[in-house]
């Protein structure tokens, strides 16, 4: 239990919350304080009392409540600690569940960060050693098929290195301009008159020229809510080494974040390093990790940024969960008419991750008709897959019809 003296329990409950905060759980200033006052009133005379008390401040997801039990037993000093450790340094004959490996990936770096170094005997410091490799070791095959969720800092930032080396060709479309071809189908004729006055009409040159071909412009809209913080700030990444392409044209891709309004990063994404374009999404969005109210946000989006953007087959790619605060109202109307004004329509939602994923929330099952593929996001692997997605040329819609 912690100490109850005035000036170590809010600074144990501070430490708490940023072992809470490195380990996934967004924990803030203000939840801290909220914690302190609420424990002013609960007391910690219980140690069942002073875990929900804290529970009840820390924890707003259900999947959260895992990650705080560890945390909290390891923090304060449970007596069966080291039997926890050691159960889950055997070897996995029985196997642990995936959650509770992820947890304590996460936990193991949390307590490790900041940690004062002790002077240890040399038997332990080699033992420490062992366990820590044994813990932190990712190979690049085992990266790739790595959810985001449960990544700790140093395989985030590897995945986010590997984001950073892609080179990701973009299929490109047919334009009604012209260029200059020597085996072009067509007669420039302007150019051709050119050179005819130039040489006097005694020979004519014909000068040939073919249609150019562009990238089509690329519209991308991520949710940035609570339950998809993480997997967005990994999108960005993509995002940005798609954009930055030296085959691309950064100023047709085009990028909106959306929570409990739209705001446009395009800007901000054109900037070549990717650290400092992410420095300045930060402080651009206000909404990050809060709320989700997907039918008003893509309401303004057809209402203010439709016709700009998604003119010339412009394709959109939305990320999100489909797990709508507003229930969904209104939502299938601004998915139909989306759907209508883009040439393709991909919806990227991390919960296809899970096998037995089925569509019962209402904001889904009004999203669900109104896509043309429906796409996993959780990982290295299913965002290359999704590059060489965008790299093929799409299927006519008549093709589709006639499949259908």
């Amino acid at each position: 239990m912690p100490e109850a003296s005035e000036g170590r329990l809010p600074e144990n409950v501070m430490h708490f919350a940023r072992v809470l905060r490195t380990a996934g759980i967004p924990v803030g200033t203000h939840q801290v304080l909220a914690a302190l006052d609420a424990l002013a009133v609960a007391g910690i005379g219980r140690r069942d009392d002073f875990y929900w008390t804290l529970a009840s401040v820390f924890i707003d997801r259900r999947e959260q409540r895992e990650l705080f039990d560890q945390a909290f037993h390891m923090f304060w000093r449970d007596p069966d600690l080291l039997g926890r450790i050691m159960h889950m340094m055997l070897p996995k004959v029985e196997g642990l569940p995936a959650e509770r490996d992820k947890n304590h990936h996460r936990l193991q770096e949390a307590f490790g960060r900041g940690a004062p170094e002790a002077p240890k005997l040399e038997q332990e410091a080699q033992q420490e050693i062992e366990i820590d490799a044994f813990l932190s070791f990712s190979s690049r095959e085992l990266l790739q098929q790595m959810d985001f969720e449960s990544m700790t800092g140093a395989e985030l930032a590897a995945a986010r290195q590997l984001i950073a080396r892609l080179r990701l060709p973009l299929r490109e479309v047919r334009t009604r301009r012209l260029v200059r071809d020597p085996r072009g189908a067509r007669i420039d004729g302007r150019a051709t008159l050119r050179a005819a006055i130039a040489g006097q009409g005694d020979i004519i040159p014909l000068h040939r020229a073919a249609p150019r071909t562009v990238p089509p412009p690329l519209v991308v809209l991520v949710d940035i809510s609570g339950s998809m913080s993480r997997y967005a700030r990994m999108f960005l990444h993509f995002v940005h080494a798609l954009s930055n392409n030296p085959n691309a044209s950064r100023q047709r891709v085009s990028v909106l974040l959306f929570g409990t309004r739209l705001t446009s990063i395009s800007r901000e994404l054109r900037q070549r390093d990717v650290d400092v374009a992410l420095d300045r999404v930060a402080a651009r969005v206000k909404d990050w990790a809060g709320g989700t109210r997907i039918g008003t946000c893509l309401h303004d989006f057809n209402r203010l940024w439709s016709r700009r953007l998604l003119g010339q087959n412009a394709s959109v790619l939305l990320l999100t969960d489909g797990l709508d605060r507003d229930g969904g109202a209104g939502l299938e109307a601004e998915m139909e008419r989306l759907h209508k004004s883009c040439r393709q329509l991909i919806w990227l939602n991390p919960l296809l991750r899970f096998d037995g994923f089925e569509a019962r929330a209402a904001g889904i099952v009004a999203m669900r008709p109104h896509v043309d593929l429906f796409l996993p996001a959780h990982n290295l692997e299913s965002l290359a897959d999704l590059g060489r997605l965008l790299a093929a040329p799409p299927p006519s819609r008549r093709a589709e019809a006639r499949a259908a």
